[in-house]
């Protein structure tokens, strides 16, 4: 565990990393950097957890990295599995959804709260620090840390400071860095209300107002409330301000002609169809992920898989930093693997809108959407993005980059999905430490020198082709035993300088 140093200049302690917001993103973030005893304060400005539901589940590439850390089980136990549910495209349902390449192909049904909850208990066990009811209203940095500044005015420093903080985010805002898009037009009020219009009744009117608004649902949960959507007129001047049951009422009305006798509500929340992709990922010092980084409407789903998703390729790569044995560009390659993803998301987004437009134009589109996702291929390729399981990293080396023409089928830069191995065991299981992984299936290859950083396993399995390859901790391929490349080259860009003598060839920590 790495201990909280002193700042001598000034008299306060200094952590390594501070993260600003205790979502989900923030607290996987934390999570990962515990699990290489990273020391880590979590700052959260709200002093208890949010009731709202904006998130209603995770999608394979999500569950996936919850199995590679080994805490699945947890989520698991409080979910449901909808196996297939990614196939859908603006509420478009394939006829015959694609299989994807993943031993998990299915959306675990979770609400988001439950999913914050597993994650704070999984980053507070490993060790990260939690401080609820502590906002950041300043940051300043040089070249040895951040000094934060907090809304009580309580000053802390760190080496990294790691902006999670929403899509209103003061980190990215005092960094000035640049979050061009397309502003809100439309508003959603979502809530979970009750009702005392009768279920049937419920489910027929909202049958019928979804024949011609999309935007429009509503229906039960659980403990006699219903979850309930529906359009505002235009965007609110201030957000920030929780809308009431009488303004829902009046949503409701418009839309359904009924409030459905609307009344006491668990929560209630607004959201927008914003656009926006933060120019830059990271200042010096202070990286950005999230919603802080990217935001765009909740069509498919994938607001909350995608900060999880910024987190879990973050992670090891800054605890590398901090420990000194990260080669020289490492930690940059969080910003150009995860900022092209987050634009392919925004890309998803945006189409998916158009395709719930009740416009001719829209709707003449849609049709043609639903006859072309008849086919597999379309589908599978949908699927995938939506999922995450298609993501494709320029990970270096012959045949790695992305658009390399021929080899476009190459393991390379791609995650592998939970393998069976032959000694009974599974490909998973194998990464629970965050670790790098050489998996031999010739026993011919060694990580002499790197054994601090990757495991080998020398073993078989019979889907994979290659005879060896070596993941990073996040599970995407960085080499293949196929002759192009010797295994060398590949550990030190991923991994660093080797050991000498036994002991770690480490640089100075820029962390």
């Amino acid at each position: 565990m790495a201990a909280v140093a002193s700042d001598h200049e000034n008299g306060v302690l200094m952590h390594d990393v501070i993260i600003s917001g205790g979502g989900p993103t923030g607290m996987m973030l934390a999570a990962e950097l515990r699990l290489h005893g990273v020391d880590v304060l979590v700052l959260e400005r709200d002093a208890e957890p949010s009731p709202a539901v904006r998130s209603l589940g995770l999608h394979p590439r999500s569950i996936e990295i919850l199995d590679q850390r080994g805490i699945l089980d947890r989520f698991s136990a409080e979910g449901t599995q909808y196996p297939g549910a990614t196939g859908h495209f603006a509420g478009i349902v394939p006829q015959r959804p694609a299989p994807l390449d993943t031993a998990h192909d299915y959306i675990l049904g979770l609400p988001q709260p439950v999913t914050d909850r597993l994650l704070t208990e999984r980053a507070v066990e490993l060790g990260a620090e939690l401080r609820r009811g502590s906002g950041l209203v300043g940051l300043e940095q040089d070249d040895d840390g951040v000094a934060v500044e907090l809304d009580d005015g309580e000053r802390l420093r760190a080496r990294w400071l790691i902006g999670c903080d929403g899509g209103r985010s003061t980190v990215r805002k005092i960094l000035g860095i640049g979050f061009p898009g397309e502003p809100a037009q439309t508003e959603w009020i979502l809530g979970e209300i009750k009702l005392t219009l009768p279920s049937d009744e419920v489910a027929a009117i909202a049958d019928e107002v979804r024949k011609t608004h999309r935007g429009f649902g509503i229906g039960p949960v659980s403990d006699g409330f219903f979850r309930a959507v529906a359009p505002a007129d235009a965007p609110a001047d201030e957000r920030l301000a929780t809308p009431t049951i009488e303004e829902f009422r009046v949503r409701l009305e418009r839309f359904a002609g009924t409030d459905f006798g609307a009344h006491s509500p668990r929560w209630l929340s607004r959201f927008t169809d914003a656009t926006r992709l933060a120019e830059r990922y990271r200042v010096g010092r202070v990286l950005i992920a999230g919603d802080a980084a990217h935001v765009h409407p909740p069509l498919g789903g994938q607001g909350l898989n995608l900060g999880i998703q910024d987190a879990f390729n973050l992670g090891w790569k800054l605890a590398a930093e901090l420990a000194g044995w990260a080669p020289a560009d490492l930690l940059d390659t969080y910003a150009t693997e995860r900022r092209p993803v987050a634009d392919d998301v925004l890309t998803l987004t945006r189409a998916q809108s158009v395709l719930l437009s009740p416009d001719p134009g829209p709707q003449a589109v849609r049709r043609l959407f639903s006859e072309l996702m008849r086919f597999d291929d379309v589908a599978r390729f949908l699927g995938e993005r939506i999922a995450s399981t298609g993501i494709r990293y320029d990970v270096g080396g012959p045949g790695a980059a992305v658009d390399s023409g021929s080899d476009e089928g190459s393991l390379l830069g791609r995650r592998l999905h939970d393998l069976p191995l032959a000694d009974g065991g599974r490909l998973f299981i194998l990464l629970h430490e965050g670790r790098g992984l050489l998996l031999d299936q010739t026993g011919t290859h060694n990580v002499t020198g790197w054994a601090d950083r990757v495991d080998r396993i020398a073993t078989t399995t019979p889907e994979l082709a290659a005879p060896a390859v070596l993941l990073r901790p996040d599970g995407h391929v960085v080499w293949l035993a196929d002759g192009r490349e010797p295994l060398e080259p590949a550990l030190q860009r991923w991994f660093g300088e080797p050991t000498r003598s036994g002991e770690a060839v480490r640089r100075p920590a820029r962390g």
